[in-house]
């Protein structure tokens, strides 16, 4: 008797995993798709930049045009990233398909006049949107329209990045902070595997990042091999990674908060975020601070890449683009927040290996993913990101340093619908 529960229970998953499948391939191949037009786009609005630098001075104008578009046809698609994760909490009145078309535009517009901005966060929530079309379209119950949410959300993020299994991880984690639930993740993992496939079939390439410090290994028991004194300095170096993650959310809240106070007038907002990106592109005498920040136009310029060289960076580069970036999104422009993120963290763990005498390589890498995880709240995602990004020899320092950042980032986030069920003391909400 206990061998047919066995059996049938083992069927019930292979019916459950073929019909996840057939809702799946359409949707990632949708959500793989855009996601390489947006990034096709954003190369070229790059380039554009980075030839015509005059349109820095349009910047103002471009999120006058943003903030009225969405103001009087976006709708409830302004809440971006926290509408979907709100849709998936509590499902209320979906996730209007306009969103992608909205997102994607006023993304290519806030890079290509020169916002401090990301990516991920337009990814996702393309992703979001495809997904809450498909499932209207299926017809699919609650449950299960909240499960090929999370689906999207994974597509999204694991082909703009190149990373699947990250990007399944991150949208089940990015919903609690201190609570995962598995009941989506081999729907996610499916859809950021096969979105991840399709971009990349139609020629679109990631940037490679590689750590070539060789550790010299020590052993203090035969089946643990570490460096003590670096697993030290990378517990330090998480501490400030969370305390900087933390800086960099409460930042962003409190200039956005501020801005709808003390300005009126809505569409002054975005015009005075131009003109302070503006200002402060003047007074520090460098365009490295805008856009993506991956790679920079200028020989010797600071950028993601020139994090992982000795002296590649200013030692205030991270403060910087934290707040390029901070002042960009709080002021209405649109993009994600997550490779500026990858920026601070990288050009942070660049100067505290200086400091320390730590590989420089090695620290630029653990600043890029714990950086993200402090200010996501997503430590487990961060360190296969880590994996999946620079390979999986140093992955006690990616957990290390996630899961310390994690901890002191305290509970302030990017995401402002992000729950909280169990507090970072232990106890349950």
């Amino acid at each position: 008797m206990k061998k047919q529960q066995y059996s049938f229970g083992q069927f019930g998953i292979l019916i459950y995993l073929l019909r996840w499948t057939a809702y799946i391939i359409p949707v990632a191949i949708v959500v793989g798709s855009l996601v390489a037009l947006f990034l096709f786009l954003l190369d070229r609005a790059m380039m554009i930049r980075w030839q015509y630098h005059w349109l820095l001075f349009l910047l103002p104008l471009a999120g006058i045009a943003i903030t009225q578009a969405y103001k009087l046809f976006g709708k409830n698609a302004e809440a971006g990233n926290n509408l979907i994760i709100d849709e998936i909490h509590e499902p209320n009145a979906g996730i209007p398909t306009r969103m992608t078309p909205f997102v994607l535009i006023a993304t290519v517009i806030t890079h290509l006049f020169g916002g401090s901005a990301g990516r991920e966060g337009t990814a996702v929530q393309m992703g979001g949107s495809m997904s809450s079309l498909f499932a209207r379209w299926f017809r699919m119950p609650e449950e299960d329209r909240r499960v090929l949410l999370l689906a999207g959300m994974a597509a999204g993020f694991g082909a703009v990045f190149g990373t699947p299994v990250t990007g399944a991880i991150f949208a089940l984690e990015v919903l609690a902070i201190g609570h995962i639930k598995y009941d989506a993740l081999i729907p996610c993992l499916i859809a950021a595997v096969l979105a991840d496939i399709t971009c990349t079939a139609w020629g679109i390439h990631h940037t490679h990042y590689a750590i070539s410090y060789q550790q010299l290994r020590t052993s203090i028991i035969l089946f643990i091999h570490f460096d003590l004194l670096l697993l030290v300095k990378a517990i330090a170096a998480g501490v400030a990674f969370g305390l900087v993650g933390f800086m960099f959310a409460e930042l962003s809240h409190g200039l956005k908060a501020a801005a709808k106070e003390y300005i009126s007038r809505p569409w002054l907002i975005p015009v005075a975020g131009g003109l302070i990106i503006i200002a402060l592109t003047y007074i520090i005498g460098t365009d490295d601070y805008l856009g993506l920040g991956v790679t920079s136009q200028h020989p010797g310029g600071v950028s993601i890449v020139s994090a992982f060289h000795p002296g590649g960076v200013a030692y205030m580069s991270w403060f910087w683009k934290l707040l390029f970036t901070a002042v960009t999104l709080s002021t209405g422009f649109k993009g994600g927040e997550v490779t500026p993120l990858f920026f601070i963290g990288a050009t942070l763990g660049n100067i505290l290996a200086t400091v320390s005498g730590a590989p420089v390589d090695l620290f630029a890498g653990l600043g890029f993913i714990a950086v993200f995880a402090a200010a996501t709240n997503t430590p487990l995602a961060c360190t296969m990101m880590g994996v999946e990004l620079f390979g999986g020899e140093y992955v006690l320092y990616y957990a290390v340093a996630c899961f310390t950042a994690y901890y002191f980032s305290g509970h302030s986030g990017i995401y402002t619908s992000q729950r909280l069920a169990v507090s970072k003391t232990g106890r349950e909400q």
